[in-house]
């Protein structure tokens, strides 16, 4: 049976604050402060046992091999010898961020009726363009089953694609064929536009999606420019529902009609700029919660506790809750070492459509599998990391044995054997 599952990042053991990040305000707000790795990983893993026990089928992604030696080999230099600037690229644990893992079409959008993940190129931030290749060895294994999967590699550069975080899905139930929305920017303001429509129209076409379900979307300059360097910092959909800040879209009219032509059974719900700005929808990640459909049928929206901490998107909250929208919950989870490194409950997760048996059992979650999994990274997992520390040879090693464990906790040896 077809389900939503949320597949949620690892926060990896190398998490810092190097600000690396150009466009995320999060990032570079607290670049050089003291990270908290281990707090990051429970923190995260909190968040996928509390939608476990919401009864949403939860999956996993492991965090990458970091410091990744191997990029730094093709630079032609070694973690040893790298400058700072390349060591903290070496060391970025952006990975738990896995709405930029890839685009993924259910299969009843697909021509061939098998759920498609297009791997994201990432290649717009250095710190991130080198993830491809280990994602993509991921999802190989995890959706292996080439009756219901098929596993792509990225677009190749220079069309810069950057994942399901500028990519949303509609449809009256997560099984039922859907209208497929790829958002994406235009350069010009002081951010750059890291989705490129090409790349999003090479995407459809890889998927095999039709014409006629398929709507490009332009982001808007002012949001681009207000710090949303993805789409989901903005907007985001969940089955009939598209919950959206009123600036998100250079032209919302025109796509909210052709949505309403498309899905006759859309509900949109607009945050209005005079009563959200901007601003405080991308601090307080407003529009980066998960929005889910509970077994009950009805919505929730899962967020931040900046979002609660935030006057005027907890007032709006709290009006759209207590007032006939079909937003009917509202969950708050700290999240704050995430948050502080530009991301908020809906970077950390990939959503796909699948039955949970044709998945690999390693990347399903478990009450029991999180136990073991948060006594490892308690052990493990470093409980401070300071920018000056990514010199320190003692982290590297430390880095790469935790995630190593990590590994062989889950049965999943050969991802750490495996050169990238």
């Amino acid at each position: 049976m077809l389900t939503e599952i949320n597949f949620d990042g690892i926060v990896g053991p190398s998490h810092n604050y190097a600000g690396l990040s150009l466009g995320n305000l999060g990032s570079a707000k607290n670049f050089g402060k003291v990270s908290a790795p281990r707090a990051a990983a429970l923190q995260g893993l909190a968040k996928m046992r509390a939608n476990l026990e919401r009864g949403l089928p939860q999956g996993l992604f492991l965090p990458q091999r970091r410091p990744d030696e191997a990029w730094l080999s093709l630079l032609g230099t070694t973690v040893e010898d790298a400058s700072l600037t390349l060591r903290a690229n070496a060391l970025s644990a952006s990975s738990m961020w896995a709405a930029n893992a890839a685009t993924v079409s259910p299969a009843p959008d697909s021509a061939d009726g098998r759920c498609h993940l297009t791997v994201a190129n990432l290649g717009t931030m250095p710190h991130r363009s080198h993830e491809w290749r280990e994602t993509l060895a991921q999802l190989q294994i995890a959706f292996a089953n080439p009756q219901h999967f098929a596993v792509h590699a990225p677009v190749p550069p220079p069309f810069g694609d950057e994942g399901a975080a500028n990519h949303m899905r509609l449809c009256a139930g997560h099984g039922s064929q859907g209208i497929e929305v790829f958002v994406y920017g235009v350069a010009g303001g002081p951010f750059p536009a890291r989705q490129h429509r090409e790349a999003s129209e090479a995407v459809a076409r890889i998927h095999g999606l039709a014409p006629e379900r398929t709507v490009f979307a332009r982001q808007s300059d002012e949001a681009i420019a207000a710090g949303a360097f993805h789409n989901d910092v903005v907007a985001v959909a969940n089955e009939r529902v598209l919950f959206t800040h009123e600036l998100a879209f250079a032209d919302r009219d025109a796509l909210y009609a052709q949505l309403r032509e498309k899905l006759p059974e859309i509900e949109i719900v607009e945050v209005p700029a005079a009563a959200v700005s901007l601003a405080d929808a991308i601090s307080s990640y407003l529009f980066n919660a998960q929005l889910v459909t509970l077994p009950s049928g009805e919505m929730a929206l899962v967020l931040p506790g900046e979002a609660r901490e935030t006057p005027a998107v907890w007032q709006w909250l709290e009006a759209h809750v207590a007032g006939n929208g079909p937003i009917r919950h509202l969950f708050v989870h700290d999240l704050r070492e995430s948050m502080a490194n530009g991301g908020g409950p809906a970077c950390l997760r990939l959503r796909v459509v699948a039955d949970p048996d044709a998945v690999d059992r390693r990347f399903m979650a478990t009450p029991e599998k999180l136990d073991r999994i948060e006594a490892l990274v308690t052990r493990v997992w470093p409980e401070r990391i300071t920018v000056e520390d990514l010199s320190d040879p003692a982290l590297w090693r430390a880095c790469l044995n935790a995630r190593a464990a990590l590994c062989a906790e889950l049965g999943l040896e050969e991802l750490d054997r495996a050169s990238f």
